[in-house]
């Protein structure tokens, strides 16, 4: 639908977005280490670190040998799994343009809980979706949603620039192309889209983050771009100070 590439949107409130570049550095690490592996080792990670409903559900067993985490943790982990270099990237780069800001307004740590919560939202919907699937959910697709919709309410006004169609640049505000991308989600999750693609899972996220980041963000922070303005101060006059009263001759008949 469209590829972002650069936001006009300063940090106001920390000096370095170490959390944003961590996770990308996280997801990075976990695809070299997955991939390199060799194809058998790349699946057995996909199976023991995917999200897979009818588990989760107890309708099936995951493989004892390929059990890695126990189920509850795969709401967590199957966010750093990748498919390909183009699943990863996309994912990255969205992370990348709209997470720096996301994290200034929550602050480092906050930014990092709000991330994973996305992530579990989008499991929970898929799980909810299709709780029968044997197929494992893998990407990071859940929580970039989630920091989309948290970004959207904050800077809907912040001008961005964007491939269109992949190939016609174009500088347009957030909300415009935002929440383009989020009605988006919800048609295809309704029309039932491609099955390669969780659309339940992008919408858990979007719920998460539009739901959590007016709780989670500073105090200082506005949501929708408003201008917090301090309050006038009142400027009290002090009383003029009397003129003296020239002295005025005595009339005459008042002379002793």
């Amino acid at each position: 639908m469209f590829i972002p590439l650069h936001d006009a949107n300063s940090l106001k409130h920390i000096k370095l977005q170490y959390v944003t570049i961590g996770l990308i550095a996280a997801n990075v690490i976990v695809y070299l280490f997955t991939s390199l592996g060799g194809e058998n080792f790349s699946n057995a990670a996909v199976v023991g670190l995917g999200y897979i409903p009818s588990t989760i559900y107890d309708l099936v067993e995951r493989p004892l040998d390929l059990v890695i985490v126990p189920d509850y943790a795969t709401y967590v982990t199957y966010s750093f799994l990748h498919a390909d270099l183009f699943h990863l990237g996309g994912n990255m780069l969205f992370l990348w343009v709209f997470g720096d800001n996301v994290e200034d307004a929550l602050g480092h740590v906050r930014f990092l809980v709000f991330y994973l919560l996305c992530s579990a939202a989008g499991a929970v919907v898929h799980g909810m979706i299709a709780p029968e699937s044997t197929a494992p959910l893998i990407g990071a697709s859940g929580a970039i949603a989630g920091v989309v919709a948290a970004y959207l309410i904050l800077h809907p006004r912040v001008k961005v620039w964007i491939l269109a169609f992949a190939r016609i640049p174009l500088r347009i505000p957030a909300f415009i192309v935002l929440a383009l991308w989020i009605i988006f989600q919800f048609v295809m999750l309704a029309a039932g889209g491609e099955d390669q693609i969780s659309w339940a899972a992008h919408v858990g996220g979007i719920i998460a983050g539009a739901v959590l980041v007016p709780i989670m963000r500073r105090r200082s922070v506005p949501l929708f771009d408003r201008e917090i303005v301090p309050p006038r101060s009142v400027e009290i006059e002090e009383p003029a100070t009397p003129r003296p009263v020239p002295a005025q001759p005595a009339p005459r008949w008042g002379r002793q």
